[in-house]
């Protein structure tokens, strides 16, 4: 089992930046993929990206390329979000999860293990 636990949400004005953390336990694995995902009320659950343990290399969705990286803290078992310029229609919550197929990038079906999630508001 993988434990994951997201920080970091907040409200914010629009224009803002705001850094999610996302702490990896349990049995974690460099073999994993981590990525994340955000859902608005109403609307289905979006992938905004992820990357590999073991490499770093990421991958994004047009819709936050640009404006939003991940990282990795090896040391700390945690994944990062930046997000950069945030919009209004940035609003809704951010889900941190892991896969342990590597090339899951944004099929929500191969990840295993997600976290609670965290708030995120952006005002105009």
């Amino acid at each position: 089992q993988v434990q994951l636990v997201e920080s970091g949400g907040g409200l914010v004005q629009a224009g803002a930046s705001l850094r999610l953390s996302c702490a990896a336990s349990g049995r974690t694995s460099r073999n994993y993929a981590m990525g994340w995902f955000r859902q608005a009320p109403g609307k289905e659950r979006e992938f905004v990206g992820s990357i590999t343990w073991s490499s770093g290399s990421t991958y994004y969705p047009d819709s936050v390329k640009g404006r939003f990286t991940i990282s990795r803290d090896n040391a700390k078992n945690t994944v990062y979000l930046q997000m950069n310029n945030l919009k209004p229609e940035d609003t809704a919550v951010y889900y941190c999860a892991a896969s342990r197929i590597t090339t899951a990038r944004s099929m929500d079906v191969l990840y295993d293990y997600w976290g609670q999630g965290t708030q995120v508001t952006v005002s105009s």
